[in-house]
């Protein structure tokens, strides 16, 4: 059993973690829930021994009687990887671009013991087989860049489990992942805690995730647990005040605009095809023969499995990559890719990523960042109020635009990404995973402000997301994406209830849930416990 007792951190004169008790045992899933900043992260940290340099420890975290807190660095190098590991949210940023995946997995494993490189290589290949990467489809000279990203989530996944460690950590293992990848993903780490006879600290903001996986359930608030129960008790009495909060944000759908009802389309595709030139000769089809319309004012979802071409067909969108057949057009005028497209047409179109902090400069300040578009259109001389006015405009004071993005939570960050969007007052703004990685809270936060902006600007959204359950609540209008077709479209609510397809049954079915039928004691999870 790995036990923490009253461990509190504090970095500067700011308290981290406050009396933290925790019991995480062999066999079982503890899913550590709880909104941005409220300390989960820095608990997985806390346990790996990785806190920043400036940080205090007080508290114990035991390991078989053995006081980790207190043990030398070099001795708990030997912990790591072997007795306690950790798997990351984004697999390609935690895997070296530069090493094969047979190299990555046999380094653990030379580290802990004294092995030569084949048969540490021979070792790679069991624990590569056990994460379902077999031979000889998926070799030991592959690289990360050349797997999809369930395919790199799995290779982590062996990293971590190379040394069958007592004590798997599982940090948001499956946000960056589409459900019908997300699902085999849960069942191994399943699998592995019940082969295995690990431990699993299961940290995500998935509720849905953790009624299917967790035995037990960890909330936490501002670097205090505030409740801990076993998953159907915690999920049927939610005594605290917070989890409450929690839950009723992860059900909450914000208000609908509605579409103006106009002959023309904002944008309109007709017969669009994108092939890629393969390294060995031949072509793949990435985007076949697509068609769709986005009206004004409307906000349309698109989904699809990852591989099905939902990203090439937004690139294309977007001017950034050229169709060989087919026609794109944005309000009556021709998108073309490249130089050829004029700056100003290319300004009616702006774009909000997954992850906020990877595409903004860190060494600009916030009223740079915002302003950044202007090169499109040219800076006017009132930008800086305009860089106020979108800042009040996205629940921010107009004396951020002097900070920098690093001192700004993740929910702020996404925020003054749509402030960015907004600056040069677009007609279309294609939001890519744009709320996939914030908790329910922030979510529910950003989602209110996206229909909110919908209504005043009169903007159109194409909301691409793999959480079917937010496409639901705020799009008019859901497209499934297949192989580079699309083969489904029709009213959210009706696709995602009743869907027609089988590739929109599948993301339906892969779909986890908090059940309704709780409360009436006949649930059966999807993911059985222990």
């Amino acid at each position: 059993m790995i036990r923490v007792r009253d461990l509190s951190v504090t970095i500067g004169d700011v308290p981290i973690l406050r009396d933290i008790d925790l019991d995480l045992s062999p066999g079982l899933i503890t899913g550590l829930v709880g909104e941005s900043g409220s300390g989960k992260s820095m608990t997985a940290l806390a346990l790996m021994r990785l806190l920043p340099a400036r940080a205090r420890v007080q508290g114990r975290i035991t390991l078989d009687r053995t006081d980790l807190t207190a043990m030398p660095e070099r001795q708990m190098c030997r912990i790591r990887g072997r007795r306690i590991s950790m798997i990351f949210q984004e697999p390609m940023t935690a895997l070296n671009p530069l090493m094969t995946i047979g190299d990555q997995v046999a380094e653990v494993l030379r580290i802990h013991h004294d092995l030569d490189r084949a048969a540490a290589l021979q070792r790679a290949r069991e624990r590569l087989d056990r994460v379902g990467l077999p031979a000889p489809r998926f070799p030991l000279t592959l690289f990360p860049h050349q797997l999809s990203g369930g395919q790199r989530q799995r290779v982590a996944i062996a990293l971590a489990i190379a040394e069958r460690p007592d004590l798997l950590i599982a940090d948001e293992p499956t946000t960056a992942l589409d459900v019908t990848t997300q699902a085999p993903i849960l069942d191994l780490l399943r699998d592995l805690v019940r082969d295995e006879g690990m431990a699993l600290l299961l940290i995500t903001h998935d509720l849905a995730v953790v009624a299917g996986l967790a035995d037990r359930v960890v909330v936490m608030k501002s670097g205090r647990i505030v409740e801990a129960d076993r998953t159907e008790a915690l999920f049927r009495t939610q005594s605290h005040p917070y989890t409450r909060d929690l839950f009723a944000a992860s059900r909450h759908a914000p208000a609908r605009a509605t579409p103006r009802r106009d002959d023309a389309p904002l944008l309109s595709i007709r017969e669009a095809r994108r092939d890629y030139r393969l390294p060995g000769g031949g072509s793949l089809t990435a985007v076949d023969d697509v068609t769709l319309t986005i009206g004004r004012g409307e906000s349309v979802g698109l989904v699809g499995e990852s591989g099905c071409g939902k990203s090439t067909l937004t690139r294309a969108i977007l001017g950034l990559d050229p169709l060989q057949a087919g026609q794109i057009r944005l309000d009556g005028q021709t998108i073309r890719a490249g130089h050829r497209m004029p700056p100003a047409l290319r300004a009616q179109m702006q774009v909000v990523f997954q992850d906020p902090f990877d595409s903004f400069n860190p060494r600009w300040r916030v009223a740079r960042l915002i302003a950044e578009p202007f090169h499109l259109t040219g800076r006017p001389p009132d930008w800086r109020d305009r860089v106020a006015t979108v800042l009040s405009q996205v629940g921010l004071a107009p004396a951020d635009a002097d900070k920098y993005i690093h001192e700004f939570s993740g929910g702020q960050r996404q925020r003054i990404a749509i402030a960015r969007a907004l600056i040069i007052r677009p007609r279309l703004i294609v939001l890519d995973e744009a709320v996939s990685a914030l908790d329910v809270r922030v979510r529910a936060q950003v989602l209110d402000l996206l229909a909110d902006l919908r209504i005043s600007h009169g903007l159109s959204y194409l909301f691409i997301s793999h959480d079917l359950g937010v496409v639901r609540g705020v799009t008019d209008r859901v497209l499934v994406m297949e192989k580079g077709r699309i083969v489904e479209d029709g009213p959210a609510q009706q696709v995602i209830d009743r869907p027609d397809h089988p590739a929109t049954r599948r993301l339906v079915a892969a779909m986890p849930r908090i059940p309704q039928d709780w409360t009436t004691g006949s649930y059966v999870p999807k993911y059985p416990r222990g």
